[in-house]
């Protein structure tokens, strides 16, 4: 298969704590790639610096065969790559609508074009056709992850789980190539957990790549077709899942016997 995203030899400091070292992982096109590790692992240091939220010391991002290191977010969103975050980032006072309709770098190379239409005058008077259409994706992604009835409700009054999928909706509306999930089942009843699986089964289908910071062994067992295991800021193992759960450095560094033991059960 073909590498989208390959983070290489990236190494991370902050003061004496080294939260990457020597951290390499590829995840190639097409696939659903889970990233699983101990708490203080760097899985979401690792996230930050692929996305240019943090800048790295030493390695090197490379994103369809284009070097993004240390690229602004900004740029990174233009490139392809959307992502969320552990604690979501929504804004609770206005409609779960208008937060899909906030222009950030989040709207992406796909959105900003939609834009420059609107300002050279081939939407419309005052860009009405472009604004209407804006509105009407924003819509259609909302039902796509199931909220579409809570439009017009401010975003604040979401349960947890309904903002993760407010949250997923908005990085759809740039198109991405990849996405980066970090913990999108974490906190969530299973029943919205086996949800939000379908739609990045869904997305997926549709050639969307994902790779997904996730505790829930269940749901990263069950999703991926990949798994890479983070201790210590390096990768200690990655493949199938199958073997993933018996390997001996899986199991030491974090799983214990649990997924031998889900097995059982």
């Amino acid at each position: 298969m073909t590498v989208l995203l390959r983070a290489d030899g990236l190494a991370k400091a902050f003061g004496g704590v080294r939260a990457l070292d020597a951290c390499t992982i590829e995840v190639d096109q097409g696939s659903v790639t889970g990233l699983i590790g101990p708490n203080g692992s760097g899985k979401t240091t690792l996230f930050n610096v692929m996305t240019g939220y943090e800048r790295v010391d030493a390695g090197e991002v490379v994103l369809a065969g284009r070097k993004i290191t240390n690229a602004a977010p900004d740029r990174v969103f233009d490139l392809g790559i959307g992502r969320t975050f552990q604690l979501t980032r929504i804004f609770a006072r206005l409609t779960v609508l208008e937060n899909m309709l906030v222009p950030t770098p989040r709207g992406g190379r796909r959105a900003r074009g939609a834009d420059e239409t609107r300002k050279a005058g081939r939407g419309g008077p005052l860009g009405l056709k472009g604004a209407q259409a804006d509105r009407r994706r924003a819509m259609d992604l909302l039902d796509f992850v199931g909220i579409a009835r809570h439009a017009a409700v401010p975003a604040g009054t979401l349960s947890y789980g309904q903002r993760k999928l407010l949250e997923l909706a908005y990085v759809l509306i740039a198109e991405p190539d990849l996405i980066l999930l970090d913990e999108p089942a974490g906190g969530v009843n299973p029943s919205l957990v086996n949800h939000i699986a379908a739609r990045i089964r869904e997305l997926n289908a549709d050639g969307t790549t994902f790779l997904i910071v996730e505790h829930n062994m269940e749901f990263v067992m069950g999703l991926c077709e990949r798994v890479t295991v983070m201790d210590s800021g390096s990768v200690v193992a990655s493949g199938p899942p199958g073997i993933i759960r018996t390997d001996p450095r899986v199991l030491d560094a974090y799983l214990g016997g649990a997924l031998e033991d889900e097995d059982d059960a």
